[in-house]
Formats: structure tokens, sequence, C-alpha cells
């Protein structure tokens, strides 16, 4: 199993991707007033710190609604005069290491409503979670409307994401169409991991000589170290539309 990284290095303030941010003072207004007012009570009086800890374990122990968690979520941050995307991106990286991916998808949607981190990293990490919640399906709609028509501009660890999707799913016929499909913009892979899935694609299709070519292609990762990937800069993530 291809062991995920934290992609949070990869998000951007969205300014740069032009995406409008929603001001605070819409944040509640999915949830009645009045509903959040026990809920509100839980985090007054609590530290910055210690909201984090505490969101957690009551999302944890929620109802998978979307009621439940959207209001959940609106009342911790109603006091909040901006909104606080890097408590949202600590919550989101404890709620994966506790493996709750109905909730990490539930709270990127959140987060995603409020016009906060419309990022490619933040769409890598929802297509992830939406695949480890067995909702392969709609990783793969989202994967095609937001990421999959810039393939070019996507940097390669959400790439992996996306092939790491298909190989777990085996899909095999899509691992090796992104592979190639990024090979052909000159975007040559610089994970070993991953090129072992791709050939192991290749052998399942029965394209035998395919599989030889491509471990011999990528022989110079099997007897190395790992190098380090290559960033897009900014200028050019922020050609991605994601707003469709």
């Amino acid at each position: 199993m291809l062991r995920y990284k934290a992609i949070t290095g990869l998000i951007k303030p969205t300014s740069r991707l032009g995406i409008f941010k929603i001001p605070i003072s819409t944040f509640s207004q999915t949830t009645n007033t009045q509903d959040q007012t026990p809920i509100l009570q839980r985090f007054q009086n609590v530290s910055k710190k210690d909201k984090i800890s505490v969101i957690v374990s009551k999302l944890v122990d929620l109802e998978n609604t979307k009621e439940a968690v959207y209001g959940t979520l609106d009342a911790w941050v109603a006091e909040e005069h901006e909104f606080p995307i890097g408590r949202v991106k600590t919550a989101l990286l404890t709620l994966e290491k506790k493996e709750k991916w109905h909730k990490v998808v539930q709270v990127i949607k959140w987060m995603l409503s409020k016009g906060h981190g419309t990022t490619i990293g933040t769409y890598g990490q929802l297509i992830r979670a939406l695949d480890m919640d067995n909702r392969v399906e709609e990783a793969k709609r989202l994967w095609g409307r937001k990421l999959g028509r810039n393939v070019e501009l996507v940097p390669w660890k959400v790439c992996e994401i996306m092939v790491s999707v298909y190989y777990r799913n085996e899909m095999w016929k899509e691992v090796v169409k992104l592979f190639e499909e990024l090979e052909g913009y000159n975007r040559k892979c610089t994970d070993k991991v991953i090129v072992e899935r791709v050939a192991e694609s290749y052998e399942k299709l029965g394209l035998v000589e395919e599989k030889e070519g491509v471990l011999v292609k990528y022989k110079s990762l099997f007897s190395k170290s790992r190098g380090k990937y290559g960033r897009k800069s900014s200028k050019e993530l922020s050609k991605i539309d994601l707003s469709q």
C-alpha cells in the first residue's frame, strides 16, 4: 500500500488562484442560530490549541449527517474574526490519523462550501479521503472535474494520489492511461513505488513489453535513493481553474 504523505505543503493561498473568499459573517447561514447555541457554549472560553482537540473529539462522536457536522463546525468558527484555516488543516490531519475518512470528507466539503481551502492540495486530500471511504466513483468524478483536465500542472504528489486510487481499486487501464498522459507532458516520475505499480498494471493488462520498457526507463530509481519531488511554481499552479 502506497504510503500517503501529508500534502499540506502543496496548499497555496487561495488568492493566488483567484478564488473568491466568503466573509466570516456567512459562516452560520447554513445552520439555525438557535440550534447552534448549546454547541457554541462548548467552544467558549477554550484556548485555540484546545479547540482543535475539542472539535476532533466532538466530530468523532457525531453521527455522520451533514446537518450535525456542519452545525458543529459552524459553531466552532462562529466567534472567529478570520477563517481558522490552520486549525482546520490540523484537525483534518488528526482525523486522518484516526482513519475517520467519512468525517475528513465532510470537514473538507464544509470548508470548501465556505470558499476556503480551494487548492490543488485540498482536492487531492479530498480524493484520497473519498477513496478510503470506499467512494471511488466520487473520487474519480472529482479528479476529472477539478484536476484531470490540467494534469501537466498538477504536482506529482497529487497525481500519485490518483494513481494509487486507481491501483487500489484494480483499475489497471486508468493507472496506465494517467501515467502515459503525464509522460506525454515530459513529466518524469520520481517515485519507484509508482513505477512498480504502473509496471504491475501493464502486466495485468498483458502488456509485457510495456512493463519491461517502463522498468528499464526508470531503472535509476531502483539503484539510488529517492530524490525530492519537483514542484510547480505558484504562477503555474494559478493556471488551473478550480472554480468549475
